[in-house]
């Protein structure tokens, strides 16, 4: 193999000094390999990854390469297994919250209960005209999740939307439905994770 004359000074105390080409390929593929398994959903053992790469490089391991593979297709399909029953726990745990927290709310003055369940609340009540649900819109809105984290915000873009009525999710269809252009209201929209908005009505189309 023909080594070039590139040597890679050390940064810090912590990098070695690579003298030559191979020296500088050997250590930036482990960098490479160390960043990404940065991103791994799980925290891998640094001890027992340099252990592997080790022992296949200098093939002294019992693992073969297609047993190596077979091994590790099997450990993939648990761990994406044992993620996907993470989520769905997740997933019923946020819908039980919901739950709970639209029992709490409904029971609050001046919150009113659909027979859909969508829940809304008159923050401030205007004079104009009210849509039709085939009628286009013009709406500022800021929605956040009942931690309080904002996942959308027309109020922050400084900018507002318009849209068909019949064109957006069911509690915004009905919702809206119920104001009067110029009107504020906050919608508690089920059923998984329950979504907050703070809607105006700006006008129709």
């Amino acid at each position: 193999m023909l080594l070039l004359s590139v040597s890679v000074m050390a940064q810090n105390d912590k990098d070695p000094v690579l003298e030559n080409q191979l020296d500088s390929i050997s250590y930036f593929l482990g960098l490479t390999l160390g960043y990404d398994f940065q991103n791994l959903p799980f925290d891998a053992n640094a001890d027992l990854v340099l252990g592997g790469i080790e022992a296949a490089l200098n093939n002294t391991s019992a693992y073969d390469r297609q047993q190596t593979q077979t091994v590790f297709r099997k450990l993939q399909q648990t761990m994406q297994q044992m993620e996907q029953e993470k989520a769905e726990a997740s997933a019923m745990s946020q819908q039980e919250e919901g739950k709970l927290f639209l029992e709490k709310n409904g029971k609050r003055e001046g919150v009113v209960t659909t027979a859909s369940g969508l829940q809304y609340e008159v923050m401030e009540k205007g004079d104009g005209p009210m849509p039709a649900e085939t009628s286009e819109v013009e709406v500022h809105y800021h929605g956040t999740l009942i931690n309080g984290i904002i996942f959308d915000s027309s109020y922050e873009r400084g900018e507002s939307i318009s849209f068909p009525l019949n064109g957006v999710i069911r509690g915004w269809t009905e919702g809206l439905q119920l104001m009067n252009v110029g009107s504020i209201y906050t919608f508690y929209i089920p059923p998984n994770s329950v979504l907050i908005f703070k809607v105006e009505l700006l006008g129709i189309k």
